[in-house]
This record gives C-alpha cells, sequence and structure tokens, in this order.
C-alpha cells in the first residue's frame, strides 16, 4: 500500500451544501483507499452541535469515518471554532482520533506542527475573549445541556451574529500575526507548520533565527478546493475531483 498523509480543513458541512457533503464523502470512498493517513484540522463542520445530533450530514459522516478506520486508514481530528462540541462519543462511533490545540506530529521523519489557525490570529482580540469563554468546561457543558432544538436556533443567531462583526474587521485582523506564528514554532521547536481557519490557501516562506521555516495554509472547500498531500519524497497540492 502507498503511504501517504493527508490534510484537510474547513470544510464548513452542513445541510445547505449537501454538494459538498457529498464531494467529501466520494473523496473519502475512493482517494482515501491509498491513503495511511488523514489530518483535519477543523471546521469540518459549519455548526456542529453535540454528539447526539444525528441529522445530515452528522450521520453520513459518521459512517464514513467508521468505514474508513475500520479499513485500516488512521483519521486524526483537531477542534476549529465551528465543531469544537464534537466528543469523546463522536470517536468512540466513528474511530477517529480526537487531538489537542496544538500537536507536533513527525511527518516521515521531521517535526511538523498542526493546528486548526484560530489561535494564531491574535489581532483579533474580540474573537480571542470569546473563544477562551466557550472553550471552558462549564461553558461546553452548559450549552450541551440545552435541547438540541434550542442549540440549533443558537447556532442559527451566532452564524448571523458573526457575519456581522466580520464586516467590521479588517482582512489583516482575521488573518495570522506573524510575531505569534514565530513565538509559536519556536515554543514547539519546528520549522514547518500547517493549519487552516484563515482560508488563505499559500505556502509562506519565513526565517526564524536564521534557520528557513515554512507555514502551510489549507484551503477552505466550496470552490477549487484542494488537499495538502505528503510522501517520503516530499509535498505536493491536490484538486478534488470527485
Amino acid at each position: 500500500m502507498k503511504k501517504e498523509t493527508l490534510f484537510i480543513s474547513d470544510l464548513h458541512l452542513g445541510s445547505t451544501r449537501p454538494e459538498i457533503t457529498q464531494r467529501f464523502l466520494r473523496f473519502l470512498e475512493h482517494r482515501m483507499r491509498s491513503v495511511e493517513r488523514l489530518y483535519v484540522l477543523g471546521d469540518l463542520f459549519d455548526a456542529y452541535l453535540g454528539d447526539d445530533d444525528n441529522a445530515s450530514p452528522n450521520r453520513e459522516v459518521k459512517s464514513a469515518f467508521k468505514q474508513l478506520t475500520e479499513s485500516g486508514t488512521e483519521v486524526h481530528f483537531q477542534h476549529g471554532n465551528r465543531d469544537f462540541l464534537l466528543g469523546g462519543r463522536f470517536a468512540r462511533e466513528t474511530g477517529v482520533n480526537l487531538l489537542g490545540d496544538y500537536e507536533v506530529i513527525y511527518l516521515y521523519g521531521v517535526p511538523t506542527l498542526i493546528t486548526h489557525g484560530d489561535l494564531l490570529c491574535t489581532d483579533d482580540f474580540q474573537y480571542q475573549k470569546a473563544r477562551e469563554r466557550v472553550r471552558t468546561e462549564e461553558w461546553k457543558q452548559a450549552a450541551l445541556s440545552k435541547p438540541l432544538w434550542l442549540r440549533r436556533l443558537y447556532a442559527r443567531w451566532y452564524r448571523f451574529k458573526s457575519s456581522l462583526d466580520k464586516r467590521g474587521k479588517t482582512a489583516e485582523i482575521m488573518d495570522v500575526n506573524p510575531a505569534t506564528v514565530k513565538e509559536t514554532m519556536l515554543r514547539y521547536g519546528v520549522d514547518r507548520l500547517i493549519h487552516g481557519h484563515t482560508h488563505r490557501p499559500a505556502v509562506h516562506e519565513l526565517e526564524i533565527e536564521n534557520k528557513q521555516c515554512r507555514r502551510f495554509v489549507l484551503p477552505e472547500w466550496g470552490k477549487n478546493e484542494t488537499v495538502l498531500c505528503w510522501n517520503q519524497e516530499g509535498f505536493h497540492t491536490e484538486v478534488i475531483g470527485y
């Protein structure tokens, strides 16, 4: 079997974009047959309201992940700002491995830092303050204790409020802070970083303490989405054609 590791993020799967869900399911069924590991770096879902929500597309994604992990492919998941309520029940039902906000993985021998990316956007003080509040166990348990219908209403309100908030922010504020990127890579002792969140796909070259480093930004799904592929020879991006 060909050894290969793939990275994706920001699919924002939801009932309003069934075509993206179908593309993702075809991707899992066909492309992942030759893949050793898949890393999903957050915002797989546009609004994940808890492991008790089995409405579409959650139901279909759970089934596809279960088939994939049972076939021998590892699936690793980091929480994003839209699906941080995804928990242990999802992991048990699918075989997916849940990761922390920052993880160093050894990508064919090279230590590589992976993260969703929102923690790097430190210029967005409003977002960071709200993130700190909703990521506490107390807040999450309080949210999950509410009936599902109420959580759905809240999610609609949150999406509306989020769209209004973004109108008042510059693109620079919502992007990563370069100093935070460098400090984070130094803290974890890596010269390679992979993340999503900003929807600005690119490969950035940077220098940190006289070392040449790279930052890989994954794309949002919905237009001409690509996946970051890695093997022993290196990396390439691949257009999703399913």
